[in-house]
């Protein structure tokens, strides 16, 4: 199915969408299963609700077709539908999916992390990145005594109170529970010694790079040597980095070996798989070869299914005989060159920018003031949305060819062009169509509130 006009001057209709987001706000809390798939972070009423995906297209309910960035919040690097992670997929579960006794999948999908991951000589499966970093942490506070934990001041590590606690969306959180995570600045050894030196904190926790901020030369170093100085264990979060910077992550580009370490997302290419590895003597405290009281670790119903094992196994097999990261990033280069240079010929670059490391890319967008603002970034993304281009971000995948990325630059040409229009005038008035996006951890609903059903 083709998308219902390739005419950018007519505007796409999403009245099937709209219609099934309404019954979503009516039967899942926030009309969706994650905030940062939320209709608040898409234009009013242009949020649409997904049917089918192949490569990196994606059609809505209304029929619209869509280059997609984002990519599954960056879970999937290989593309929709990759047929190589189906078919090992469709083999696995045929004959079964889940088992009361381990399945000789799980030794083969261990052996295979491990060899990825050789900083590692553990690892356990889960399903949620959430359940790895909190599990983790309880296995940091169970090694060395102690509770407080310094977590670096990046966007997200747990749906869990330890981290939540510390953000604006509290609510329900024991104060006492959050005092005990305490913030530190990334790139800034001295924010970590302060708090390490001035409080006797179980682990670090932090991800090494970032799409925007990469170590200083030292950095990294000088946290790893910081926690050994005062017997803080180091948790790598991998959520993003496994599988974007490399197949065995940030620690294997930058050198740096982590206690422990936390993966998800792109391992299985979109099926549900997260895992937690480390060194052994830590991560033997959750098994049956120690001498000190157990942690409960991680204990999943799920966390060892067939078909995301199988999934990740082929996902290891595309990387080990493929490239898809020099894929993702040539895919990368060639988009932020390409709409960079387009805001250049508009003179708005110091508005509308293309940032970030070439497989992980986001937009910046600026009001006239040079401020980040929600109301431009709307903007944007709504004229982007006419045009065919779909996502936060210009996260891409290795299923982005050349021809995709003409297309989105061209889409991004005519949303400048709105976009250069609105700055000129100072205001989106006139151009933007409802309310503006909004953070997607936030105390209160509005700005994005809507109307509650009354019985």
């Amino acid at each position: 199915m083709e998308s219902i006009s390739d005419d950018p001057a007519v505007p796409r209709r999403f009245t099937r969408s709209n219609e099934l987001q309404a019954r979503l706000h009516d039967l899942v809390p926030g009309g969706a299963h994650t905030y940062a798939r939320g209709a608040d972070q898409y234009p009013e009423f242009m949020a649409p609700i997904l049917v089918r995906g192949s490569g990196c297209r994606v059609w809505d309910a209304d029929g619209n077709c869509y280059v997609e960035y984002g990519m599954g919040l960056r879970s999937v690097t290989l593309g929709h539908g990759c047929q190589p992670v189906l078919d090992a997929v469709h083999s696995a579960i045929a004959d079964g999916i889940s088992f009361s006794r381990p399945t000789e999948l799980e030794l083969l999908a261990a052996q295979d992390f491990l060899t990825l991951v050789p900083g590692a000589d553990m690892v356990k499966f889960a399903k949620n990145g959430s359940d790895a970093t909190t599990a983790a942490v309880r296995l940091a506070r169970a090694a060395t005594g102690r509770t407080a934990i310094a977590v670096c001041d990046q966007p997200f590590f747990s749906v869990d109170d330890w981290f939540i606690g510390t953000t604006a969306m509290d609510s329900g959180i024991p104060a006492e529970i959050a005092s005990g995570t305490l913030r530190f600045r990334y790139n800034d050894l001295p924010s970590l010694a302060a708090v390490v030196e001035s409080e006797t904190v179980a682990a670090v926790v932090m991800e090494a790079a970032t799409a925007l901020a990469e170590p200083e030369p030292g950095f990294l170093a000088g946290v790893r040597d910081l926690c050994d100085r005062h017997g803080t264990l180091l948790i790598f979060d991998e959520m993003i980095t496994g599988f974007r910077w490399s197949a065995g992550g940030a620690q294997a580009v930058y050198g740096v070996r982590p206690d422990l370490s936390c993966w998800g997302k792109a391992m299985g290419n979109g099926f549900p798989l997260s895992a937690l590895a480390g060194k052994r003597e830590y991560m033997e405290l959750g098994g049956l070869r120690t001498d000190h009281d157990r942690v409960f670790l991680l204990s999943t119903t799920h966390g060892p299914e067939s078909g995301s094992l199988a999934a990740f196994r082929a996902v290891v097999h595309e990387y080990r005989t493929g490239d898809p990261i020099a894929k993702m990033e040539h895919a990368g280069r060639r988009l932020a060159a390409g709409v960079n240079a387009v805001a250049a010929e508009l003179g708005i670059a110091d508005y509308l920018q293309v940032l970030g490391r070439p497989s992980c890319l986001i937009f910046v967008t600026r009001d006239l003031n040079g401020r980040p603002s929600q109301e431009f970034r709307t903007l944007f993304l709504q004229e982007l949305l006419h045009r065919g281009v779909l996502g936060q971000s210009f996260v891409t995948s290795a299923a982005h060819t050349d021809a995709d990325i003409d297309e989105t630059i061209a889409a991004c040409r005519e949303a400048a062009a709105v976009y250069r229009k609105a700055i000129e005038q100072g205001s989106v008035d006139g151009l933007l169509a409802g309310r503006p996006v909004a953070p997607a951890i936030r105390r209160r609903a509005a700005p994005r509130q809507i109307a509650a059903v009354h019985e």
